[in-house]
């Protein structure tokens, strides 16, 4: 991923969210028919991809979010700049699901920037700490 970077971080992110795109194409789907990819900037510039991959015993289905995340922390990676999550399947925009946010925040802190859009031309910007708000671990860090 280059360093081009506009003054908003949209260049940055604009290509960050191609990056998710193209992790999308690789989920396994076949129960939900939803596919979902995520695309994580390391602190280092290094691009961590991930997509969903479905069981058909739901509990052990994992999220293309925790994906890139396990694939980062796997190769020594725990410092983390941006994510962005794509949808494909949906013509809305789909946040990350409650047990992402949390294994996200455990990562990142309340300022990362955060993309997610779904096959349609719509994206939300937001931050981990919009996500998830209140979060116990970094509350108790500022006392």
């Amino acid at each position: 991923m280059t360093d081009n970077v506009s003054a908003d971080g949209s260049v940055m992110m604009d290509e960050l969210f191609r990056e998710a795109e193209k992790a999308a194409v690789f989920a396994y789907a076949p129960y939900s028919k939803f596919r979902v990819g995520a695309a994580l900037l390391a602190g280092d510039g290094t691009v961590f991809s991930g997509c969903n991959v479905e069981n058909r015993s739901l509990g052990l289905t994992i999220c293309a979010e925790r994906s890139a995340v396990v694939q980062a922390v796997s190769k020594g990676c725990r410092s983390f700049k941006a994510l962005a999550v794509s949808t494909p399947d949906s013509a809305s925009p789909v946040g990350p699901c409650g047990a992402c946010r949390q294994v996200l925040s455990e990562f990142m802190p309340p300022e990362v920037p955060v993309r997610f859009g779904g096959g349609g031309p719509d994206r939300v910007d937001t931050t981990i700490g919009e996500l998830y708000p209140y979060d116990s671990l970094h509350e108790l860090a500022e006392r």
